[in-house]
């Protein structure tokens, strides 16, 4: 026990240490910036499904998933299901395509670090994970080469969530996750001005905002699994997140600065606040939308699995007087996801491949967000493996995915993005109730 733990905490500060900056997309310009929390590692290597539920494995999308009743008596003897906890991080290369070139980044980001304790018929869930990351740095370009604008921003949303779950029966379960939202988003912009002769004049103006964010809300959950015969098992879930409002507390300035265009370097002389509270801007309602899925799927239990998973966002209700733009609309988004598994033979006790799970799916999604009258897309496709470590008893395992998408379009002089996205995390099983056999 203590050893796992250790394993974790070194694991997490190495992911801490290496993600300096969680993404670099574009499109993080709008809105709470690119969503993180697209379900563990094991979800996402399927596609992004959440409709597998097991007792071996953390489900950050579905809080019915805390109670996980075993799939068999074995390994865990009919006595208390393991206290499960995982860490996870995120490797990303993206490449960046518009009309006028291409660019590439890379990206690291720490993912989740979560807990899940079932204690007879009930099951508890809690963890830290960063929800949404913003993280940009777009330039405006004229035809003659010289930059005229540019936008940067970093920040994002942090969320800790405690969740509970509960066995209504042997086949149907419920659960609730209680989630506190917290963090900034910080985004500046700068106009360059030019003189007659191209060269830029003494002092650029910049216009810096920043909004402190935090406020509470809530994701609902049911699973139902039923044996169809004696190896087909049958699975159907739904989440339902409603709509809720987060505090925005926000800053505006004006700076004049002196830009070097040589070193691109920017120095401060001058900054002048902006009266928000006279234009109600000072404290503002962040909306963040609600969002519905259902999943179904059919499996033979530790053996194989496929299912498949609709997800619809009322991004349209997203709202923050703050972050309002002529360019950028927000429109219901959706998802489809397909995926599953296979084990070989879980029960091995030669040939470690034959232990290891392999996982595979695909998804397409309208994000919801619209740019200029064009509707930004995404799909992906990913691959990958559960890799048995530690005691064979408890089903501990490393997982390693691998996802590669596109996201947007040149269209409009937009970005298209392609990436390739490595997945790992370590997902540990401990007995912590086990009722003992000899005194």
């Amino acid at each position: 026990m203590i050893k796992q733990l250790l394993v974790v905490c070194i694991t997490l500060c190495s992911l801490v240490a290496v993600a300096q900056r969680g993404t670099a997309t574009p499109y993080s310009f709008y809105g709470l910036g690119s969503l993180n929390l697209k379900g563990t590692v094991e979800n996402r290597s399927m596609g992004g499904i959440s409709v597998y539920l097991d007792s071996i494995h953390i489900n950050l999308r579905n809080p019915a998933a805390y109670v996980g009743k075993n799939v068999e008596a074995f390994p865990f003897d009919n006595e208390s299901r393991p206290v499960k906890f995982s860490v996870a991080g995120t490797f990303s290369n993206t490449t960046l395509k518009s009309n006028s070139g291409e660019a590439e980044t890379g990206t690291a980001i720490f993912d989740y670090l979560a807990f899940s304790i079932p204690i007879g018929k009930l099951g508890f869930g809690f963890g830290l994970l960063p929800f949404t990351t913003v993280g940009y740095q777009l330039d405006d370009i004229n035809d003659n080469g010289d930059l005229i604008n540019r936008y940067s921003g970093s920040g994002g949303l942090n969320r800790v969530f405690f969740g509970l779950g509960y066995q209504i029966t042997d086949k149907l379960s419920a659960g609730v996750d209680i989630n506190y939202n917290f963090g900034n988003v910080e985004n500046s912009a700068i106009e360059l001005a030019y003189a007659q002769d191209g060269d830029l004049v003494q002092f650029q103006t910049r216009e810096d905002s920043r909004s402190e964010l935090r406020g509470l809300n809530l994701n609902f959950g049911l699973a139902f699994k039923t044996m169809l015969n004696e190896k087909l098992e049958l699975s159907l879930t739904t989440t339902y997140a409603p709509v809720s409002n987060l505090i925005s507390e926000n800053q505006r300035a004006l700076t004049n600065i002196i830009y070097n265009q040589e070193l691109d370097i920017q120095t401060d002389v001058s900054a002048i606040d902006i009266d928000l509270a006279s234009q109600n801007l000072e404290e503002t309602d962040l909306t963040l939308p609600s969002r519905l899925s259902f999943g179904a799927g059919i499996g033979n239990p530790l053996r194989w699995f496929v299912g498949a998973e609709y997800t619809l966002q009322n991004t349209s209700e997203f709202s923050n007087p703050f972050y309002a733009n002529q360019a950028t609309a927000f429109e219901n988004a959706s998802q489809i996801s397909v995926g599953g598994f296979y084990i070989p033979n879980y029960r091995a006790f030669s040939g470690y491949f034959k232990r290891v799970v392999y996982r595979a799916g695909f998804n397409y999604s309208n994000t919801g967000l619209v740019i200029k009258g064009e509707p930004i897309n995404e799909f992906g496709i990913s691959f990958g493996l559960g890799l048995p470590v530690g005691t064979r008893a408890l089903f501990s395992n490393a997982n390693v995915g691998i996802e590669y998408g596109q996201r947007g379009t040149t269209n409009e002089n937009l970005i298209q993005e392609n990436f390739l996205t490595l997945n790992l995390s370590l997902s540990l099983n401990s007995r912590w109730f086990r009722q003992r056999k000899y005194d």
